[in-house]
């Protein structure tokens, strides 16, 4: 399935039902009051967030959203049907914004949340609601109220608790795959990852959780070089972020200031999630070499690491459980 989070839609509820204007003819009833029924309700546009879909996708190919009409009231009181609720499903953690791209209406972060985005139009009166003493034969009905219309941006930002960051080729998607079931396209060279992939990583019974891989940020990704930053959104909502670094490159260090700045430039809050950092492709060092290096980005950044190979598995185990810890942490503070 083809992944895409940003489409715009275009919204319009029901227009009501016309109310009926109506006189009572009966065998044997010469004058027969007013029994116009009034008009039905027009149906109303509904989102909904359903867990089983990850992409919008489906919006590229129908953008225009209608509700059913009301119909008409008849004669003999009858109100007319109202016209059925159109329901739009979207992925959890969608969000949904106003033309302008920026002003929020709704943000659909639990499955099964559901908004009414726009109502449909009251029925018109029927010539029965205005009869009154001094009026005992109205003719008098009115047209249903219209519906509303509304352009809408759909904006989807993966729910995930893990958010996987660093150069291109720094070995990701590598990762991803082998600590859970996600099969990412893998090789080598750059832009491998073209989309966000999910990965679901089971360590023991009831110790699992969700990881968003990105494609890779270069610098200027701010200023929409490479892949831009667009793809970031998706790991606004993570507990921790996972920096994974090319141990092998000449100067690790640079590449893993090159993404603090990246996530300080798109998000200042974004930049101060916690952080893990994982130096990768340890198996192509050797082990003193790796560890030679791991002691030296270490002391050069002041910050703690963990030493892996994505390839061998090499620890990847440990480093998941030291994730999770995080996680465990961030869901406590949440409850």
């Amino acid at each position: 399935m083809k992944f895409l989070d940003e489409a715009k839609i275009y919204l319009e509820s029901g227009a009501g039902g016309a109310g009926s204007s109506s006189f009572r003819r009966e065998k044997y009833i010469e004058y027969g009051g007013p029994d116009g029924g009034n008009g039905g309700k027009g149906g109303d546009i509904i989102f909904t967030a359903v867990s089983d879909v990850n992409t919008l996708i489906d919006f590229r190919y129908t953008q225009h959203f209608r509700a059913e009409k009301g119909r008409g009231g008849a004669g003999r009181q009858r109100t007319g049907r109202s016209g059925e609720d159109l329901i739009i499903t979207v992925p959890v953690g969608t969000v949904i914004l106003a033309e302008d791209k920026e002003t929020v209406l709704a943000d659909m972060l639990e499955e099964g949340q559901t908004i009414t985005m726009l109502k449909g139009g009251d029925g018109g009166f029927g010539n029965l609601h205005y009869k009154s003493a001094t009026n005992q034969a109205p003719e008098k009905s009115t047209p249903g109220w219209p519906g509303q219309e509304l352009a809408v941006w759909l904006r989807l930002k993966l729910i995930a608790d893990v958010g996987l960051v660093g150069l291109p080729n720094a070995g990701k998607s590598t990762f991803l795959a082998a600590s859970s079931a996600a099969k990412p396209k893998i090789a080598d060279y750059p832009f491998t990852t073209l989309a966000p992939n999910l990965g679901v990583v089971r360590l023991d019974e009831g110790v699992d959780f969700v990881i968003a891989d990105i494609p890779g940020l270069i610098e200027g990704a701010h200023e929409g070089q490479g892949l831009g930053d667009r793809f970031l959104g998706h790991i606004e909502r993570t507990a921790v972020l996972l920096h994974v670094i090319d141990i092998t490159q000449d100067d690790a260090v640079a590449a893993y200031k090159t993404i603090r700045k990246e996530l300080k430039a798109y998000d200042s809050n974004l930049a101060k999630r916690e952080e893990i950092i994982a130096l990768n492709k340890a198996d192509a060092l050797g082990k003193e070499l790796a560890e030679d290096q791991q002691r030296l980005f270490e002391e050069a950044t002041g910050k703690k690491t963990h030493l892996i190979s994505g390839v061998t598995g090499e620890g990847v185990r440990p480093l998941l459980f030291a994730l999770f810890e995080k996680i465990k942490k961030n869901r406590a503070d949440k409850s």
